[in-house]
């Protein structure tokens, strides 16, 4: 049977406003190449400090997407498959770091991990120093990241349903095997892309981790901290290092989209 055709009717007036739209994504991107000093490009993105910097960030952006998924997945699967009161509570808070001020996150983090924390108190009396150190980098950009994995995997969870999972749960599959068999598998792309937007708002981490990480060269100042400080000292090297967060970003919500097509695509079939 024929493909129905696909309706492309779009008002001119909507593909102006989103040409506006467009633009202004566009032209501030577009300006900061201009500013690119593309003669000394490769030298002021490969400077010791900068080299520093973006590895700390590709390391502990890494960690933190792992630890998304290792808390995320569940988080996902509470809040999509299980009904209890006080769920729609929980949904928001999980979700809050998507709307709260990074800085803000920041002091809390201190405030829960610092050495006169509600946890890092304890922490302190066993010899175990979290603030300002690599581990709060990474516990800051998963307190940020966290929520992109868990909007996206609980979305995809509601819509593929808990059909196939009641038929193997008839045969004879336990929980945790309908799980690893049957639920993961269908998520998968929703899985994958989540990971990956988790990954690229790690990577872009700021006020959280300047607030509970501080700016120490090799061990908490990450590539975003390393550009705000060179914004002062050396445009050229902040508008080169800016211009290769672009690159990744552009390069990382591209994967996101593919995976996200992925889904679609199978679900249409």
């Amino acid at each position: 049977m024929a493909e129905p055709a696909r309706y492309a009717g779009i008002p001119r007036w909507v593909v102006v406003v989103a040409a506006l739209g467009a633009l202004f994504v566009l032209l501030p991107l577009a300006a900061m190449v201009t500013r690119v000093n593309w003669g000394e490009f490769v030298g002021l993105v490969t400077s010791e400090s900068s080299v520093s910097a973006l590895l700390l960030s590709l390391r502990t952006s890494l960690a933190a997407t792992v630890l998304c998924i290792v808390l995320g997945v569940p988080m996902a699967l509470v809040l999509a498959r299980s009904r209890f009161r006080g769920q729609q509570l929980l949904r928001a808070l999980v979700l809050l770091p998507l709307v709260l001020p990074p800085v803000v996150g920041g002091i809390a983090l201190l405030y829960t991990f610092g050495r006169r924390g509600l946890v890092g108190q304890t922490l302190e009396g066993l010899g175990i120093s979290i603030a300002f150190s690599t581990t709060a980098v990474v516990l800051a950009q998963t307190f940020v990241a966290l929520p992109f994995l868990v909007l996206s995997l609980e979305g995809a969870l509601r819509t593929v349903g808990t059909r196939y999972e009641a038929v193997g749960a008839t045969l004879g599959a336990g929980p945790t095997t309908v799980l690893r068999r049957i639920t993961l598998p269908l998520v998968l792309p929703a899985l994958v892309s989540g990971a990956v937007l988790s990954f690229a708002r790690a990577l872009g981490e700021f006020g959280a981790t300047l607030t509970f990480a501080g700016s120490l060269q090799g061990t908490t100042r990450t590539l975003p901290l390393e550009i705000y400080l060179q914004r002062e000292t050396s445009p050229d090297t902040a508008v080169a290092l800016s211009l290769v967060l672009v690159v990744v970003a552009v390069v990382v919500v591209g994967v996101a989209h593919r995976a996200g097509s992925t889904r679609y695509l199978r679900g249409a079939l």
